[in-house]
């Protein structure tokens, strides 16, 4: 479940990370930072879940959604939501060059997964920036 690259704050990201995920009374589910461009940072994933790939992945979601909400000129792009019949997953900018995945399960209160989000976004920012 845990795993740390060789930024130099990876450690302290990974203990973000992980406090996220214990503090969230089961909603959260996974965790990960990520640069813009798909590399790992961080990450509390569960079991089966290829850091790299999803990564990968989570960065070109992002930076579709980007160019998605600049075509429709909605702003600056800040958050994305994906609602799965199992979860959802929320992909925050942490600054310019990083982003925040949080996975949940599907009863969790997105409220206060939200909030939870931007608290860990302002941490990891000071670490990041």
């Amino acid at each position: 479940m845990n795993e740390t690259s060789t930024h130099p704050e990876a450690t302290r990201i990974f203990d973000i990370l992980r406090s996220m995920i214990s503090n969230s009374e089961g909603a959260i589910l996974a965790t990960a930072t990520m640069t813009t461009d798909g590399l790992i940072i961080a990450s509390a994933l569960g079991d089966g879940i290829d850091s790299d790939i999803f990564a990968a992945m989570s960065a070109s979601l992002l930076v579709l959604a980007e160019r998605a909400s600049q075509e429709v000129d909605i702003g600056e792009l800040n958050q994305v939501m994906v609602m799965g019949s199992q979860g959802v997953m929320l992909l925050t900018h942490i600054g310019q060059d990083a982003v925040l995945a949080v996975s949940t399960t599907p009863s969790a209160n997105l409220g206060q997964v939200l909030l939870n989000t931007t608290n860990a976004v302002t941490a990891l920012r000071s670490l990041l920036d």
